[in-house]
């Protein structure tokens, strides 16, 4: 009789906010994975991090990457520090799950995925919404015709303010709104639209509190003229939707981005008079994103790559465009 697999163990780089809050327990719930290790350059970090998983502090990232008995890591580490030690642990022969932006620089996120080629392991970013179902029931209407023909996509992602020492203020930790929050309504358009997108204008704003953008909007475009209207922020209320215009009607998916496990997520049609609010079954992204590298894992093969490397590209454009404006 043919035995199960068994699961992909998986350490840690790192003590991050999303590590503890999110990824950690969805990891310890996948029956594909084993969480055994928690690394921290702080050992009384590392303890109180992996105590509630029963698994082992280690002091310091390389000491986790030199141990043998790790197959996979998980980088939650800040924007600026993710091509140095994702390219360490590739080179150690690791599966790499590393959290977005992959790197801050288009051609270091592509020689990252060749390098995973090349040692025969798995890379992946860690866009966790497009793993959940109601963007899948979305796409269908769409291609169904619910709405007609496509015209324009308006996406915002912006969230309160935070603490003024958050790293995500920090200019050389690769902080700034564009790499934090900027990157869904970017990687949605692309997810939504299903096609090649150019950057017509953008523009990226600060507040006088801080040394990166806090702030900023973009237009894009896709080859047929539909049109993409992102706004993203990190000093605004909170707010994380989308909406697809179309000849004969609108879809409009609030919490788009974070949708927590439970959330029976509702979509909102709207053809002439007509509305519709199907909801459909909560659906946990934060589990399916794990369980999606650990198979990726287990074949030794990069997932998300094209999206990853055109989302890395737009982001750069929008960078670059704001910065010329």
């Amino acid at each position: 009789m043919a035995t199960s697999p068994r699961p992909v163990r998986i350490g840690v780089l790192g003590c991050a906010d999303i590590a503890r809050r999110r990824m950690l327990p969805a990891m310890a719930a996948c029956p594909d994975v084993e969480v055994v290790a928690v690394a921290s350059r702080d050992p009384g970090q590392a303890e109180e991090t992996a105590r509630p998983y029963g698994c082992r502090a280690v002091c310091g990232y390389e000491a986790l990457l030199a141990d043998e008995t790790v197959d996979a890591v998980y980088v939650p580490l800040p924007a600026a520090l993710h091509a140095e030690w994702v390219e360490a642990a590739l080179q150690a022969d690791k599966h790499v799950l590393a959290e977005k932006p992959l790197t801050l620089e288009p051609a270091r996120t592509a020689s990252l995925f060749q390098l995973a080629g090349e040692r025969r392991v798995a890379l992946m970013e860690n866009v966790m919404f497009v793993h959940h179902h109601q963007h899948d029931v979305v796409r269908k209407l769409v291609a169904e015709g619910a709405i007609g023909e496509l015209r324009s996509f308006h996406s915002e992602f912006t969230v309160p303010r935070r603490a003024t020492d958050d790293i995500r203020y920090d200019p050389g930790l690769g902080g700034g709104a564009l790499w934090d929050t900027g990157v869904y309504p970017v990687r949605a358009a692309m997810h939504l639209l299903e096609s090649e997108l150019e950057v017509v204008g953008a523009v990226l704003t600060a507040h006088p509190d801080f040394a990166v953008d806090t702030g900023g909007a973009a237009l894009l475009r896709t080859r047929g003229g539909v049109t993409a209207h992102l706004t993203f922020g990190l000093d605004h209320g909170y707010r994380s939707s989308y909406t697809i215009c179309g000849s004969r009607g609108r879809i409009t998916v609030d919490r788009a981005f974070t949708s927590p496990a439970g959330l029976r997520p509702a979509i909102r049609l709207e053809t002439g008079t007509e509305v519709r609010e199907p909801v459909l079954a909560p659906h946990d992204q934060v589990a399916e994103t794990v369980a999606a590298f650990a198979r990726a894992a287990r074949a030794g093969m990069s997932l998300g790559r094209p999206e990853c490397l055109r989302q890395a590209m737009l982001l750069d454009r929008l960078r670059r465009t704001a910065g010329s404006s």
